[in-house]
């Protein structure tokens, strides 16, 4: 029989993401093909409608363009004011994101307008774009409302672009459309939209007549509405797929296959990009997962060329790809490889018309295709040396390299090569055979292309055939050929050459490549096992320090919060040992809120270092700072950064549970000599103390002189004080050994408030007790006994520290009833008030009021054991407030 029954893990991972998505604030996008179709006032409207409702609004941004009819909808809803922002020579009045924030917080539940999602914001805001301000609100809890055009879509920038003629350059990541919590299309037919922009509804007269010679033509307005009304539908298609998948697997159990996925080839030119894109739109419109990666042969690539890779696999990383860079011989079979190992059935790669390639080089489409039958391969058209008179760089049209200073110093090296080969061998001439000396060239040929590479190698070939054909072959000084067999001889020597060279560059590529990754498993090695070593966090950031140094000749640092700090109130400090000095506001942004910012991320890019939190199994432990000194950092070496973040957080985290594990084991040694030393002492104690109470009350029955009497009294009152102490040491060891069992009944309030003031008629003797006692207070399943002795400590302690009135007050808050004794005294201590309930503390330590400091510990202890909860707080009035919490429960009828 098979098992229908659904994946226990499957189950915890989707509860854990229904309760972070409930967590986190909606997100609602009015989508629409382009400006003027209504999005703004469609989302005020919404607004309005919230609003009735009971919701609140407010407007964060909300653009209008001088609309009269969207200026009249949005006077009525509330605002956040603007902030001024210095930027471009002028005040910018830019949103005002911490004033969100702060009204979110005071107002949750609410709604935030937030127009123009894919607005850049000013230079020296906290984010570079306004859809990251939406994620920060999000995260806080904010519901936010905004709007957006399909040309703002980063894969469909440039299918834009192409219709239009016009380059968008405000963007934002495909990810944030995806994961909106709800999309609302505001969609205008074109003939409607133009005659809007006739009537001037849409812009300004002079923007407008501008606009409708430009991007609003007909043309363009049905390509756009179709391209959103495409991408609302595979966004639609990917929520009905998913559901489908979900509850599938929760009614039947049934697994569907995996699904295929694209592969995107990065090369070094510079339009990169648009491979990107294409398999990204692909990707998207068939629903599969998708990678990017780059090949790293032998050949160096200048700045240039790295920062094309480095933006491409940037951006397809903000598109949903798994970025990577590879090092291998051959572009082809690396792709090939990492095909096969990540089952990628579809590769997509760039195709250049007339692009130059040397005779019989194949194309790596060809390439491809040669290697994988398997694997569909999809080309890319990318611009050529036509699209340079349309602003574009225009691609060369030699291959890149061969000018080189490593290139050319490698050709110089392989004519000296055979320069002073050819000189050897004419000392050898008449002591070895001609034919040996071919072998010396061959010889040479290896040498060159384990040190230059493989062109220098091909030239080392030519030339050693020629001159061994020049010098050493008769006819000699010619390169006429008097024996036929000579020329099998040449072509032998230069395809082994040839060959030898290809095979000994690529050998050593790969030696290259594997002792690059060995250098770098050492270091992680290295610094792994110091870590397991360190002690103490400054260890910590000297090790990560110099690992870093050692692997980057990077400056860094290691920020964490001090020891104890409470977990809604840590803030960072560099910790000794580094070697950067970081902006603590970043790395604070950073800690906080779990993401990567300053340089190199599109947070804070300001900031001369990158901040890395230190994310370890339990929670975030610091930041590490990163000065890279304006570095764009590779995918690999950022992997590399981010699994040394890893390793440090989690020695961070060991270290804090070994301080926590021993201070716990020297707290419970503490905890356990104590109580066998109360136990003793007090048991000690009982017996002469009660045989003194019993002579003190004989002495005061006996006729004294005054004088002797009062001696006696005061003999009496001491015995009693030091009873009660006694009494209060047995009691506290009691509860904590959980030998005390309650003994429960259901009675009213007043009579064990009654029986406790009744005990204390000689210490309350002249003072004023008010007592505020409800007659509808249900009865309390409790421990009279104990809770009695709770309330004649709290009175006791009213009494000595407060001369003036004493309260005692009681009502029900929910199912619990609250018990207050306060009185009208100094107060406790600021900020002391929760160490109070532990034991032999006390409120002022060099105080003359007798006491050690047990009475509250022991209402502690008695509290809770009946399942409640004891606080103290000074009152608004002044003076000190107890205040007991016990648990309602369910009364007899």
């Amino acid at each position: 029989m098979t098992d229908t029954r659904p994946d226990p893990d499957a189950l915890l991972a989707k509860v854990q993401r229904d309760e972070a998505a409930a967590r986190r604030g909606r997100l609602k996008i009015f989508f629409g093909a382009n400006a003027g179709v209504g999005k703004t006032f469609a989302m005020l409207a919404a607004a309005h409608a919230a609003k009735l409702q009971g919701r609140s609004v407010r407007i964060g941004v909300v653009e209008t363009h001088g609309r009269a009819d969207t200026e009249a909808i949005a006077r009525d809803l509330l605002r956040i004011p603007l902030k001024d922002v210095a930027g471009r020579g002028q005040a910018l009045r830019e949103f005002d994101l911490d004033a969100a924030l702060a009204w979110g917080a005071a107002e949750p539940g609410g709604v935030l307008l937030l127009d123009e999602l894919a607005h850049s914001n000013a230079a020296g805001s906290r984010h570079a774009k306004r859809w990251q301000d939406a994620q920060e609100l999000r995260e806080a809890g904010v519901e936010v409302w905004t709007t957006l055009n399909v040309q703002h879509l980063e894969s469909l920038n440039d299918v834009v672009g192409g219709i239009t003629g016009i380059r968008v350059w405000e963007t934002l990541p495909d990810k944030v459309f995806d994961e909106a919590d709800e999309v609302v299309v505001v969609d205008l037919p074109p003939d409607e939209l133009l005659q809007r922009l006739k009537e001037g509804k849409v812009y300004l007269p002079a923007q407008a007549e501008r606009a409708a010679r430009n991007f609003f033509r007909k043309g363009n307005l049905l390509a756009l509405r179709e391209l959103a009304l495409r991408r609302t539908a595979d966004r639609v298609d990917d929520q009905m797929q998913a559901y489908r998948r979900e509850h599938t697997q929760l009614a039947q159990g049934a697994v569907w296959p995996n699904r295929e996925s694209l592969l995107a080839c990065v090369g070094p030119g510079v339009n990169s990009d648009k491979v990107v894109r294409s398999a990204a739109r692909l990707a998207q419109q068939l629903g599969l997962d998708w990678h990017a990666v780059h090949v790293q042969t032998a050949r160096a690539l200048g700045d240039a060329d790295r920062q094309h890779v480095q933006r491409a696999l940037e951006l397809a990383k903000s598109l949903g790809a798994r970025a990577t860079v590879l090092s291998a011989p051959e572009v082809g079979a690396a792709l090939v490889g990492y095909a096969r190992e990540h089952n990628l059935a579809r590769l997509v790669v760039g195709r250049r018309e007339n692009a130059w390639r040397w005779p019989g080089r194949l194309s790596l489409a060809e390439t491809l295709n040669r290697l994988a039958d398997d694997m569909d391969v999809l080309q890319v058209a990318l611009p050529t040396a036509a699209t340079a008179a349309r602003g574009a760089e225009p691609q060369p049209r030699m291959p890149h390299g061969l000018l080189a200073p490593q290139m050319l110093r490698g050709f110089a090296a392989a004519l000296a090569g055979v320069a002073l080969t050819t000189a050897i061998n004419g000392l050898l001439l008449n002591l070895i055979a001609v034919t040996n000396i071919a072998m010396l060239y061959l010889l040479n040929v290896v040498g060159v292309a384990l040190r230059f590479g493989r062109a220098p190698a091909a030239l080392a070939a030519l030339l050693g055939v020629a001159a061994f054909d020049f010098f050493f072959v008769d006819p000699r000084w010619s390169f006429a050929v008097s024996d036929a067999q000579y020329l099998v001889t040449f072509a032998v020597l230069l395809l082994v050459g040839l060959v030898i060279g290809q095979l000994a560059a690529g050998l050593q590529a790969q030696a290259r490549a594997a002792r690059e990754r060995e250098r770098r498993v050492r270091g992680l090695y290295a610094m792994s096992r110091d870590l397991g070593a360190a002690l103490v966090p400054e260890q910590v950031a000297e090790i990560g320090t110099r690992f870093l140094r050692a692997e980057f000749g990077v400056a860094s640092a290691v920020l964490a919060p001090p020891l104890g700090a409470a977990p809604d109130h840590e803030v960072l400090a560099v910790l000794p040992g580094g070697s950067a000095q970081p902006d603590l506001g970043v790395a604070q942004w950073a800690f906080d809120h779990g993401q990567p910012a300053g340089q190199g991320t599109d947070t804070l890019p300001a900031s001369p270092c990158l901040m890395l939190p230190l994310t370890a199994p339990m929670r975030l432990r610091g930041v590490l700072a990163v000065d890279g000194q304006g570095r764009r950092w590779l995918p690999d070496e950022r992997e590399l950064l981010d699994t040394c973040a890893a390793l440090l957080a989690i020695s961070l985290e060991r270290i804090h549970y070994i301080e926590v594990a021993q201070q716990s084991t020297l707290q419970i040694e503490s905890e356990r000599l104590r109580n066998s030393l109360l136990t003793a002492i007090s048991h000690d104690l009982r017996t002469p103390l009660a045989a003194l109470v019993g002579l003190a009350d004989a002495l005061k029955l006996t006729p004294l002189d005054p004088p002797q009497a009062e001696v006696a009294d005061a003999v009496r009152r001491s015995a009693l004080r030091m009873s009660a102490l006694v009494a209060n040491l047995l009691d506290m060891a009691r509860l904590q050994s959980g030998a005390v069992q309650l003994n429960r009944h259901w009675l009213p309030l007043q009579e064990v408030v009654g029986s406790a003031l009744a005990s204390l008629d000689e210490a309350l003797a002249g003072r004023d007790v008010a007592v505020d006692l409800p007659a509808e207070l249900p009865l309390i399943e409790l421990d009279a006994v104990l809770v009695e002795r709770v309330l004649v400590n709290l009175l006791e302690n009213a009494a000595k520290y407060a001369p003036g009135p004493i309260r005692v007050a009681a009502r029900t808050a929910g199912r619990q009833v609250e018990i207050d004794v306060s009185d009208s005294g100094p107060g406790f201590p600021a900020g002391r008030e929760a160490r109070l309930f532990d034991k032999f503390e006390r409120g002022d330590r060099e105080s003359a009021t007798p006491g050690v400091g047990l009475g509250l510990a022991i209402c502690k202890a008695i509290v809770e054991a009946h399942g409640g909860r004891i606080s103290a707080h000074n009152a608004a009035t002044g003076g000190a407030c107890v205040r007991v919490e016990l648990p309602l429960g369910q009364p007899p009828t």
